[in-house]
Order: structure tokens, then sequence, then C-alpha cells
């Protein structure tokens, strides 16, 4: 038994080494987008000779910001903001406080919450 188990192994091995073999060798592989060799290097240059290429973004301050609303519809919203009843009130303020009509959405929750308080 001993004796088959080992014949077994050596034929497997060998059919293992029959079985395997090397690719042919092809050389190097051209990449289908390289560039010329001058165009990498000029790039290269350019990229070493630009100005603030090591500083991290915002070391220097911050971006330029550009506005998408009018300086006026700001103006007219912190106004509104600044005058409603509401701006400092939530349903948790004070004990058994109502939120002004301005704020449905706190109003409408606090209507539907049970009225037990501690």
């Amino acid at each position: 038994m001993r004796n088959i188990t080992h014949l077994l192994a050596v034929l497997a091995t060998s059919l293992a080494a029959v079985a395997a073999h090397a690719e042919a060798y092809e050389g190097v592989h051209q990449g289908a987008n390289l560039r010329e060799r001058d165009a990498v290097a000029a790039e290269a240059v350019s990229t070493a000779h630009a100005p603030n290429q090591n500083v991290t973004r915002g070391s220097r301050g911050a971006d330029p910001f550009t506005s998408t609303a009018s300086a006026q519809s700001v103006y007219e919203d912190a106004v509104l903001t600044a005058h409603a009843p509401d701006q400092n009130v939530s349903s948790g303020s004070r004990v058994n406080s109502v939120v002004v009509s301005t704020m449905p959405a706190a109003k409408a929750q606090a209507s539907i919450a049970p009225a037990t308080r501690f």
C-alpha cells in the first residue's frame, strides 16, 4: 500500500512538471498611449519651474470667493430674519411655550406630541 502511495505521488509530480511550461519571451510591450521622451521631459521641466508648486492650498490665505447671491437679497433676508418674532424660539424654549405661527413645522409637531410634562 505504501509503495502505491509513493508511486502515485511520483506520477503526480512528474505530470505537473510535464504540464508546466514557460512562456516565450517577447520583449517589452509598448503601451498604447505612450508619449515621446522629449514631451515628458519638457512637461517635467515646466512643472518644476511652476510658481508655488510646493505650497498647500489655503496656506497663503483663503481662496477668492465669488458670491452667487446679490448683496441686496442677502441684506433683505438678514433684515427679515432679524425682525422675525420667533428667531430664537423653539418649542422647548420655555415650559408650556407656544411657538409662533411663523414656524409651522414646529407648531404642527407640538400639537402631535403628548401634553404630559415632567
